[in-house]
């Protein structure tokens, strides 16, 4: 018995989402922002940072819940580990919109706009004030 639940337990982790920080960027070329000036790269930068923001908060939310249905199934109910099953779409996404942060901040470097996009700051602690928490920004325009 004990040895089917380490089999079923390895099938089930390779359905489980990845967290967000170990999505890597696609590539996306920076040439599709040629054209754009610092304000379009600015404006740009802000809707893919928001896209990523949103992006990122649902691939850790799915992460976190299939560690949880991972730890439940291993332990007391071992059918549910056949329902973990990551979320293979969000993480490509995500992986595109790290591509178009990187590109974009090429693009601003070629253009000196001084667009830089910021990492994430780390998860609050549940003991810290909702009021010391980090502006929602993830880019910084230098100029």
């Amino acid at each position: 018995m004990r040895r089917w639940v380490s089999v079923i337990a390895a099938f089930s982790l390779a359905g489980c989402a990845s967290k967000s920080t170990e999505i890597a960027p696609t590539y996306v070329s920076p040439i599709q922002y040629q054209s754009f000036n610092c304000n379009q790269l600015s404006e740009e930068a802000q809707r893919v940072a928001t896209a990523a923001a949103t992006a990122t908060g649902v691939q850790d939310h799915q992460a976190t819940s299939d560690a949880v249905a991972m730890g439940v199934g291993l332990v007391i109910f071992w059918p549910s580990l056949f329902f973990i099953g990551g979320d293979k779409t969000n993480a490509a996404q995500l992986a595109q919109l790290k591509g178009q942060m990187d590109a974009i901040q090429q693009a601003s470097i070629q253009k000196n706009c001084g667009i830089q996009f910021r990492p994430a700051p780390p998860p609050a602690s549940a003991a810290a004030p909702a009021s010391a928490a980090p502006p929602a920004s993830s880019y910084a325009d230098q100029k």
